[in-house]
C-alpha cells in the first residue's frame, strides 16, 4: 500500500525524483541469512537427489521439502559440510540427533558484512524494480544510492532492516 501511494505521488509530480537506499540489521538479518542458507543446503540435496526431469530446469528456491523427508536431506547436507564432525572410536562420523546436526550446521554458516551489504542492495533494487514496473515511472527519476553505512541508525521508529526513500 505504501509503495502504491509513493508511486502515485511520483506520477502526479513529474518533477520529483527518488533516492532509494537499502539497509540491513546486523542481528536479525544475520539470523535470517543463516536460515536461508541452511534451507538452501537441504534443497540442493533434494534437487541433486531428484535429478532433472526431461531437461526441466528447477530453481533451488522452488524446491519444497516435506516434513517426512526433512531428516533425510538434513543428514545428506550435514555429511557434505566441510567442518570437522564428531567421530566414534573407530574414526567414523557419528550419527547425531537432528537437533545436533542443525546446531552444528548453523554454527558453521558464516555471514559477512559483504553479505549484509548485498542484502541491503537487493532490498533497494526490489523497491526500484517495483516502482519501475508497477508504478510505471521512468528510470531517470529513480536512483539507487549507497548509504554511508548499511546499518541504519536506530531512531526508535521502524525496523533497522529497511529501504529509505528520499524525494528530491
Amino acid at each position: 500500500e505504501k509503495m502504491k501511494k509513493i508511486s502515485e505521488a511520483l506520477a502526479d509530480r513529474p518533477s520529483l525524483s527518488l533516492d532509494i537506499a537499502g539497509y540491513a540489521d546486523k542481528d536479525q538479518d544475520v539470523d535470517g541469512l543463516k536460515h536461508y542458507r541452511f534451507d538452501r543446503k537441504l534443497k540442493i540435496q533434494k534437487l541433486g537427489n531428484k535429478g532433472k526431469k526431461d531437461g526441466e530446469s528447477v530453481s533451488v528456491d522452488e524446491v519444497k521439502i516435506e516434513q517426512e523427508e526433512y531428516l533425510k536431506y538434513l543428514t545428506m547436507a550435514y555429511k557434505q559440510e566441510p567442518f570437522p564432525k564428531p567421530r566414534n572410536m573407530l574414526g567414523l562420523v557419528k550419527d547425531l540427533p537432528q537437533e545436533e546436526m542443525e546446531n552444528l550446521m548453523f554454527t558453521h554458516i558464516e555471514v559477512t558484512d559483504e553479505d549484509l551489504q548485498a542484502l541491503a542492495q537487493q532490498r533497494a533494487a526490489a523497491v526500484h524494480d517495483y516502482l519501475l514496473t508497477t508504478g510505471k515511472l521512468e528510470a531517470g527519476r529513480l536512483f539507487l544510492v549507497e548509504p554511508k553505512s548499511i546499518f541504519a541508525p536506530r531512531t526508535g521508529r521502524g525496523k533497522s532492516s529497511r529501504v529509505e526513500l528520499t524525494m528530491k
